[in-house]
């Protein structure tokens, strides 16, 4: 690949290197790279204790419960309904820090220029899928980084399906290999297990497939935005 070479702004310009003189000698360069970052809960937070909590909010929730009757959504999310659980319950609280932190090693990771101003919690939730239940592709708005933290995942739970970003500009492309390299590949499944965190660029298209497991698959998601 070749030397980065400074340019003004975000942009860079790279110094190609030459090519041998044999045939088809040539330089294939990556770019635009779509980060995802997996880390865990820590080990004070209690994860049996979490998926009490989502469940007792969950039975509790009422305007919740209507929401997702009247919206078609299978299970349970407090999205539309309960904008403060950190506030409400303590070990979301515990959970908000340690999401802080991982937002911030990951907006490191990224490069972000934040100015000096941190990202901030938007908003966090908690999601119950049962079996059958499905979350279909969306992204997340006004958001910079958004993801999820898995609370319970019983053997059959649905893995986490994200979407190339280029995947609607690419017109009459042919479909990739079936074994072609992960970061060639349209879609790329990701099967989380229970305590783990994933973060990703709130731009980045991704699904709940239908849930095949027996047990509820639960969940805790989020946003972080900065406020320029």
């Amino acid at each position: 690949m070749g030397d980065r070479v400074a340019a003004p702004g975000s942009e860079a310009v790279l110094a190609m290197p030459r090519p041998s003189r044999y045939y088809l000698s040539m330089t294939v360069l990556s770019l635009f790279a779509t980060r995802v970052y997996h880390a865990r809960l820590p080990d004070e937070i209690d994860v049996h204790e979490l998926e009490a909590s989502c469940r007792s909010i969950a039975e509790d929730d009422e305007a919740g419960q209507r929401w997702c009757e009247e919206n078609g959504f299978p299970g349970y999310t407090s999205y539309s309904s309960l904008a403060d659980l950190p506030w409400r319950f303590p070990i979301f609280e515990q959970v908000r820090k340690a999401l802080d932190r991982h937002v911030a090693a990951f907006a490191e990771e990224l490069a972000l220029d934040l100015d000096g101003r941190p990202l901030g919690l938007e908003d966090l939730w908690i999601n119950i899928l049962p079996e059958g239940g499905i979350h279909t592709s969306h992204i997340h708005p006004q958001s910079v980084i958004s993801g999820t933290a898995y609370v319970a995942m019983p053997a059959g739970s649905a893995a986490l399906r994200l979407e190339d970003p280029r995947l609607a500009m690419m017109m009459a492309a042919p479909p990739r290999k079936r074994h072609a390299a992960e970061e060639l590949q349209q879609f790329v499944y990701v099967q989380p297990a229970v305590g783990d965190v994933l973060l990703w660029e709130s731009w980045l298209r991704h699904e709940v497939p239908m849930n095949l497991a027996e047990g509820d698959r639960i969940s805790v998601s989020f946003n972080y935005r900065w406020d320029a």
